[in-house]
């Protein structure tokens, strides 16, 4: 059900008065809307698969790991830090200012928007609001529409869970995220698009209002030679399972393409090819473990990328689609040209291009001519090779031997840089990423610092020198009559 102008405006105008009243900023409320948010979860398993399964296909398993499971682990290690992260934390003084204190008091930022995204709808709608609500906020939040079933879901439920006074939830289509662009909010969280994002950006600049865009890109994988055999099968394995694993694709930190080197991709894509069929069976169609591509309108677009004939040539697995039941076949291609547009825009479906280079070091320069991506992943024992990525690419983060576990971890921030977005949240970062963090200074009406003050003249000078210098053996002297 969309909602309307009228119920825009009016669930504004009481987020705003909910906010104004000072409600959300104690620590009961916080925890309470955490407690709430867990117990929803709890009570609503069920029919949050079948949310996800009618919207995507996702399997339960997929469900929890990506979206229910990241959610309570999230709310937890919030309700569990709470406090500490609310508390004020002293900050240091230099001398020149005793007896001063200072200290940096965290505090909500307002009223506040989250767009979330349809491929992951329950964990980017919830993850978000985890950081909102624990800095004290209240909050809107706008669910994709190409995924209805969850945002009906988070529609009709969250305000029988949580303090609906505070916390709404806006249904609709791009009417319904244009009438909200046009309020002034005091942040917007945004995941979703580059394109998108551009719009929400736009909007917010007009009322001066903080954005934090999670977009994505082409995320690479570099494959090195590794000498041994098992630790190419684990490797196979995990970009296997952060290709197809992930909402068949259709994931911002997915991989989007794999580099590497000549001499090794054939044995590369012969474990790529035994890994899919052990993963998906021989019928991959048949799996129940492979969610379907969201829409029509994303399909045609995937199928576009392979209509390219320089692009059709290099399939070398999979191909087959079935536009009925919108599902795609994991797909390898082999070297498509790095000019089509399946190699110059974010893939987010169940294709996986192979480029292959004469040395995997070539890989850093491959990547360094592309726009920033979100992750970069890379598969290497070769400490020079690690070393050069990190200082010489630049991307949101570095996985080194793994894929996608970044994003599980609640001590290191998640958050793209450049063209794959700009801010952080996850754990204490969520926190910060909806708080302001004031800085408070206590000073003294002792002891009185004559030279601040003008008349000025030649003492008073080399006084403040001495002082911005931080030169207090200096300052001493000077104020002694004394020289070094």
């Amino acid at each position: 059900m969309e909602t309307t102008g009228e119920e825009v405006e009016a669930s504004l105008v009481e987020a705003r008065q909910t906010f104004k009243s000072g409600h959300t900023r104690s620590v009961v409320w916080r925890k309470k809307q955490l407690e709430a948010l867990i117990q929803l979860i709890h009570d609503n398993e069920d029919k949050i698969f079948e949310a996800l399964y009618d919207d995507l296909g996702k399997h339960q398993a997929e469900a929890y790991r990506d979206e229910v499971g990241v959610v309570l682990k999230a709310a937890n290690y919030a309700l569990s830090n709470l406090q500490k992260w609310m508390a004020p934390k002293r900050s240091s003084i230099p001398l020149l200012f005793f007896p001063a204190k200072g200290e940096l008091q965290p505090e909500p930022l307002g009223v506040v928007l989250i767009f979330s995204s349809w491929n992951f709808p329950i964990s980017l709608t919830l993850d978000p609001l985890i950081g909102a609500i624990s800095a004290g906020n209240t909050v809107a939040v706008k669910p994709s529409e190409q995924a209805p079933a969850c945002s009906s879901f988070l529609a009709k439920y969250i305000p029988l869970y949580m303090d609906c006074k505070a916390i709404k939830v806006m249904q609709g289509g791009p009417q319904v995220s244009e009438n909200l662009l046009q309020h002034k909010w005091d942040k917007i969280f945004f995941t979703g698009s580059p394109r998108v994002g551009q719009i929400v950006m736009s909007a917010a600049a007009k009322h001066l209002t903080p954005v934090t865009l999670e977009l994505g890109g082409k995320c690479p994988t570099i494959l090195d030679s590794l000498s041994n055999p098992s630790d190419m099968k684990v490797a196979v394995k995990r970009i296997v399972g952060g290709k197809w694993g992930p909402c068949s694709g259709q994931a911002c930190i997915g991989v989007d393409y794999l580099l590497v080197e000549e001499k090794m991709a054939p044995t590369v894509i012969e474990l790529l090819k035994k890994t899919i069929k052990r993963f998906y069976g021989q019928v991959p169609i048949e799996s129940k473990s492979l969610a379907r591509i969201v829409n029509k309108h994303h399909f045609e677009r995937l199928c576009n990328l392979l209509r390219d004939p320089r692009v059709a040539n290099t399939i070398i697995h999979g191909g087959s689609v079935d536009e009925d039941n919108l599902f795609m076949e994991p797909t390898i291609l082999l070297d498509p040209p790095v000019d089509a547009e399946i190699m110059s825009e974010e893939i987010f479906g169940p294709l996986l291009p192979i480029i292959t280079l004469k040395k995997i070091e070539e890989s850093v320069e491959f990547i360094k001519s592309r726009p920033k991506p979100l992750t970069i992943y890379a598969f290497t024992k070769d400490e020079s090779l690690k070393r050069r990525i990190v200082s010489e690419t630049s991307s949101g983060s570095v996985v080194f031997n793994d894929v996608m576990i970044q994003f599980l971890c609640d001590t290191l921030p998640f958050g793209g840089v450049d063209q794959s977005g700009f801010g952080r949240y996850h754990g204490k970062y969520s926190f910060d990423s909806f708080s302001h963090e004031k800085a408070i200074m206590q000073g003294s009406f002792f002891p009185e610092i004559e030279p601040r003050y003008p008349p000025w003249n030649h003492f008073k000078m080399k006084f403040i020198r001495l002082a911005y210098a931080l030169d207090y053996f200096g300052l001493l002297l000077h104020l002694l009559g004394l020289k070094r």
